[in-house]
């Protein structure tokens, strides 16, 4: 991990709405709202493991970081350049520093395509490598992420989901990105298999100082990949915090309930489960105030109104709630301890 203090990934206000009904006029009357307001900051060589249930916007948010998809509002900085602000053209030469490995490993690839042509196709994109200096530096990637060389001739179908998952890491490190989105790359893989990619990931950001972005929602997962954690929930973070301090002292009550879903390896001392009541509502028509209220059994009035800030407390710990605010910025709000007495 880099000792430079600098993030490397700044994201400020971020939001992407999808518009789902338009008016006469071609006004969009409705839209979902995917990713509503995010911000946050990743360490040059860190992992920041972002965590939340399916359809809270995770994978949106890797896409529009990365400006796969544009973003409604907001700035993400890769730098300090204002990716937002750049032209198709420069765009292009960026992307090269940036990165994506998708969730499913048997779509992401073209089964027309070689697997030597997969991988080399970004550094023909970037003019990275010709000829034979090419097919070097595929031979290369195969054996960095543990493949055999005649991988190189052969198509995706002929390889197993955790060999899948290996040719797009080694189609995403061929062109020295430094900063890659990890959009759930081991939820399509036996557990087995799941322990060789998360390893293998980890030596390659050791090896070449990479910044990951790990999207999962298994937390054991991300428990042993991350330094940071940050827990999302219909469209917004909700808290933050460096990943020993959340494990061991989480505060948001959906964070406290996620936790306490993850199986223990022994019954002695094992969390006693939080059951949230209803459904995760839509995020076309979020609840006012704290999105989370209607689910949460210590929502107050001022939870049902006034939607609540992600503010930092000591250790750089924060937390978007009025009941549980980051430890140092109670100011006076009511202290209610896990188990839910006052």
């Amino acid at each position: 991990m880099s000792n430079d203090p600098a993030p490397l990934v700044e994201v400020s206000d971020l939001r992407k709405h999808f518009p789902v009904s338009r008016g006469v006029f071609g006004t969009a009357r409705t839209a979902i709202r995917a990713v509503d307001g995010v911000s946050f900051t990743i360490g040059r060589g860190e992992t920041l493991g972002l965590v939340g249930e399916s359809g809270c916007g995770k994978s949106t948010l890797g896409r529009v970081l990365l400006r796969l998809l544009e973003p409604t509002a907001g700035r993400v900085r890769y730098e300090g350049v204002d990716l937002g602000g750049l032209s198709a053209a420069e765009l292009r030469r960026m992307r090269r520093h940036l990165q994506i490995i998708f969730q499913d490993p048997y779509a992401s690839l073209n089964p027309r395509m070689r697997v030597g042509a997969i991988i080399a196709e970004g550094l023909e994109i970037h003019d990275l490598a010709r000829g034979a200096e090419k097919r070097e530096r595929v031979i290369e990637m195969l054996r960095l992420v543990g493949l055999r060389d005649e991988a190189y001739d052969r198509y995706p179908h002929e390889f197993s989901g955790g060999q899948r998952q290996r040719i797009c890491i080694a189609r995403a490190l061929a062109v020295n990105p430094r900063f890659v989105v990890a959009d759930e790359p081991v939820s399509a893989l036996d557990v087995s298999v799941q322990a060789q990619v998360i390893n293998l990931l980890q030596d390659l950001q050791e090896r070449f100082d990479l910044t990951y972005l790990f999207i999962s929602h298994d937390l054991h997962v991300v428990e042993h990949v991350s330094h940071t954690v940050a827990i999302m929930y219909l469209g917004r973070i909700v808290e933050t915090a460096p990943r020993d301090v959340l494990f061991t002292s989480p505060r948001h009550p959906y964070t406290r309930a996620l936790l306490s879903a993850v199986p223990s390896a022994t019954p002695v001392g094992e969390r006693q489960r939080v059951a949230l009541p209803g459904d995760v509502p839509s995020p076309m028509h979020p609840p006012p105030g704290c999105a989370f209220h209607p689910r949460c059994p210590y929502a107050e009035d001022r939870c049902r109104v006034d939607e609540p800030r992600l503010l930092f407390g000591t250790g750089r710990h924060g937390v978007a709630c009025h009941v549980f605010p980051a430890p140092g910025t109670e100011n006076g709000g009511r202290h209610i301890s896990v188990e839910g007495r006052a």
